[in-house]
């Protein structure tokens, strides 16, 4: 079995040569116990850097062929830059596993997701069995996230981020997909074929700070919202019915109001509509907007991502994202 690791990297030379040194003793002592092939590989995808992260990466290049590099041509997000590292290696492995740089992804359950490999898994996910290291607005957010995905008709894995083992058939698979707004949580779990679970603990980040802020955490579920269901829409539709119901009956009322002369002049109650439906209104052509801002993005058909160097890694591969 060849296996590559993909590392998607940004600004991250505080952590590369400590994740360098231990996925390569991790490799090598897979090798040495005769499950995976001496061919096995570790490919880390820099997404436009602005730091050092290219540099050590053409370090270890050179040092050492076990490690390949990919550099984009610039900075296009976590998803498209491990989409960009897999759909890259997917010609030259049997299996690629893909994680994190920061080492919170536990790298002891590789061999627990070679096994299930071996054990006939196409896809292998790695899920936390807690959340003890996270505070608690950190834990709430995530576990509501998840609920919110699932009641929006989202396939996804709870507690599963993108530290996963997908076979080359499922990768080939993944690569029939061709969205621009990418959701791989959501997206993996449509390929099909066979998967299991891993169970891991995650650790703390070994150096620098996360890439993940609240402002792009909130954007990435948005994101993940909207890529993978229509129910919002379905939702302001249903909400939008149900005001015009209210609406037949208010009119009802108030002309019977009128016509037994019960009426009384007043503003609250149209001050009161008037915000109700205009904020309603306003909602719905946001989330409107928001699709159709998708659909204009997926008519475009730009690529998702542009590789400018690659390092110890064949020619084979989608340079550009297609």
């Amino acid at each position: 079995m060849k296996l590559y690791l993909v590392i998607p990297c940004y600004n991250e030379e505080e952590v590369l040569s400590e994740t360098a040194k231990r996925t390569r003793e991790k490799l090598l002592g897979l090798i040495a116990e005769g499950k995976i092939s001496d061919e096995s590989r570790i490919c880390f995808v820099d997404d436009g850097s602005k730091d050092k992260t290219w540099e050590l990466i053409d370090s270890l290049c050179t040092a050492d062929n076990i490690y390949c590099g990919l550099k984009l041509s610039r900075n296009k997000g976590h998803q498209n830059a491990l989409l960009a590292g897999l759909m890259s290696v997917k010609d030259h492995c049997d299996a690629a596993i893909s994680l994190d740089a920061d080492l919170q992804d536990d790298i002891d359950a590789i061999d627990a997701m070679v096994d299930k490999y071996h054990d006939g898994c196409e896809v292998v996910y790695g899920v936390r069995c807690s959340r003890k290291t996270d505070k608690i607005f950190k834990r709430t957010t995530a576990r509501a996230f998840y609920r919110l995905m699932r009641a929006m008709g989202v396939e996804t894995v709870y507690d599963h981020a993108d530290y996963r083992l997908m076979s080359r058939r499922a990768l080939e698979a993944l690569a029939s997909f061709d969205e621009v707004n990418l959701f791989l949580r959501g997206l993996v779990p449509l390929v099909g074929f066979r998967s299991g679970v891993v169970e891991y603990e995650r650790n703390k980040r070994f150096a620098g700070k996360s890439k993940y802020p609240l402002k792009k955490m909130f954007s990435f579920a948005f994101e993940g919202i909207t890529s993978m269901s229509i129910k919002p829409i379905r939702l302001i539709s249903a909400l939008g019915f149900l005001i015009f119901i209210a609406s037949i009956g208010m009119l009802i009322y108030s002309l019977v109001r009128h016509f037994t002369g019960n009426t009384v002049e007043g503003w609250t109650s149209i001050v009161v509509s008037v915000w109700a439906v205009g904020g309603l209104q306003l909602l719905a052509i946001g989330v409107i907007g928001e699709y159709i801002g998708k659909i204009y993005l997926e008519t475009k058909h730009r690529p998702k991502y542009i590789i400018d160097t690659k390092l110890n890694l064949g020619e084979n591969g989608d340079e550009n994202g297609k």
